[in-house]
């Protein structure tokens, strides 16, 4: 979904006027986390700190900005400095600003031409030139794989699109802010500056590794930008303003990005190179009010419940009208990008994910020492390949793993799979039917879901079978 708020402003006046009147930030915070706030608001929302009025009553803008940034992040919307707000003003991200109104050139801008040419003016050092090349080479290609235009590198001369890197004042009004703040930014095609691309060598580039920011991810991002893009209220998309890191070397345009793209140059008409290699398919950001959603996994995390689809999982608090989707990989680098399962282990403090063969564990936003594991290191037999679902049983201390019909049952104290290896599903659960593929407890009642139904167990017995966002807004 592309970011048109133009009209937000007005719904924002009319919405907050009376709590603005009181005061802009509330609970009170900091100097230097109110100051990071102000400084982000100008940069990205166009915040000028002066009062602006509607019906005859004066309004804080920085309250306004507030509820704009948080509408667009999708955080609950309350124009005033929360705990969340602020910690979505500290991921690192593009410097671009979020609602295109404040950008001087908007997303109607295009290039003229199919044939785009750009030129690397400089090189990072965190990388070797080849590195550097290769990463903007395939990061261009992520958008010539979906359009028509072609991109050609040029090595005089000044091209559609110039690549460089620089530090804080680096010559075009718009300084960087040192390492994990802005990563980098790019102007929309236009005559003159328009097109470029700017990375912030503050920060650490790399060519494949999670840890610091991947130098092809940051520039496919950029060069959407550069191609005509808007950020995306998307977050599954490229263009979503934060970063995340992705496994690269399987990475597919996600669907948001090509209908973006598409709508400006139209789709790309030629036949694949090699017709029998078969493109991936672009990743579809779930949809919580589709009736046929089949969930990965589900787990309580510190009060919340997460549940997970397809590298991705909505967050919020049992019954909130509200929840907030992310990417696993933007709270978990080191998780696997798609899970089969999850829980979590009170006794430990601890997150456990599970994918194929492999178990990891995270504490907060850290992996455990020691992990990831194998399911053989926690006492499952080797011809289990793969688990469905788990769940911590809050009365026994016991965490089940289910596996096709069965389960198999595993003391958190000791640290192992209780004698009797695996057991029936329909034994413990009556009236349970189909294959576990996600589950939790909650509130002394246990939750299985199968497929897109979900069974609410307790005291022994089925009480109810409920549609699968019984406990996912919609």
């Amino acid at each position: 979904m592309r970011s048109k708020m133009a009209f937000f402003q007005l719904w924002v006046l009319a919405g907050l006027v009376i709590a603005a009147l009181s005061s802009p930030i509330t609970p009170p915070v900091g100097k230097e986390e109110e100051d990071l706030a102000k400084n982000y608001l100008k940069k990205l929302y166009g915040m000028t700190e002066k009062s602006t009025e509607s019906s005859g009553r004066s309004v804080n803008d920085m309250s306004v900005k507030l509820a704009e940034m948080q509408e667009f992040f999708r955080l609950k919307v309350t124009g005033t400095l929360d705990a969340e707000t602020l910690d979505m003003m500290k991921k690192p991200r593009c410097g671009v600003p979020d609602v295109s109104a404040y950008v001087a050139a908007g997303a109607n801008y295009k290039w003229k031409t199919n044939l785009v040419t750009y030129r690397i003016l400089n090189y990072t050092p965190d990388m070797s030139q080849a590195e550097v090349d290769n990463s903007i080479e395939r990061a261009f290609q992520v958008w010539a794989d979906v359009t028509p235009l072609k991109f050609n590198r040029i090595y005089s001369g000044v091209a559609d699109i110039m690549i460089s890197f620089g530090v804080q004042d680096h010559g075009d009004g718009y300084p960087f802010d040192g390492p994990n703040g802005f990563l980098a930014h790019a102007f929309y095609p236009s005559p003159g500056i328009g097109g470029d691309a700017h990375f912030d060598d503050d920060e650490f580039f790399t060519f494949s590794s999670y840890s610091g920011y991947n130098l092809f991810l940051v520039a496919a991002h950029e060069f959407g930008h550069a191609l005509g893009l808007d950020h995306s209220q998307d977050p599954g998309a490229l263009m979503y303003p934060t970063y995340s890191f992705r496994d690269v070397k399987t990475y597919a345009l996600p669907q948001d990005d090509i209908n973006g793209i598409q709508s400006i140059y139209g789709p790309n008409t030629e036949k694949p190179v090699d017709p029998k290699k078969p493109k991936p398919t672009p990743p579809v950001t779930p949809n919580a009010c589709d009736p046929n959603l089949v969930l990965d996994a589900v787990t309580l995390l510190r009060g919340e419940i997460l549940f997970f689809k397809k590298g991705l999982f909505w967050r919020n608090s049992p019954f909130s009208t509200e929840s907030q989707q992310h990417l696993i990989k933007s709270f978990w680098p080191e998780a696997p990008e798609n899970i089969d399962a999850a829980y979590e282990s009170p006794s430990d403090d601890l997150v456990y994910i599970f994918k194929g063969q492999n178990v990891w564990a995270f504490s907060g936003y850290d992996l455990a020492k020691g992990f990831p594991k194998t399911l053989s290191s926690m006492g499952l037999p080797p011809n289990v390949k793969s688990i469905d679902a788990a769940v911590y049983d809050q009365e026994t201390g016991k965490t089940l793993f289910f596996v096709q019909n069965y389960y198999f049952s595993y003391d958190e104290a000791t640290k192992k799979i209780d004698r009797g290896l695996q057991r029936q599903v329909a034994d413990r659960f009556p009236g349970m039917t189909g294959t576990v593929t996600a589950a939790f407890q909650y509130r002394g009642f246990t939750y299985l879901y199968s497929g897109s139904s979900l069974f609410e167990f307790g005291y022994g017995r089925l009480f109810r079978v409920l549609n699968n966002n019984y406990f996912l807004p919609c």
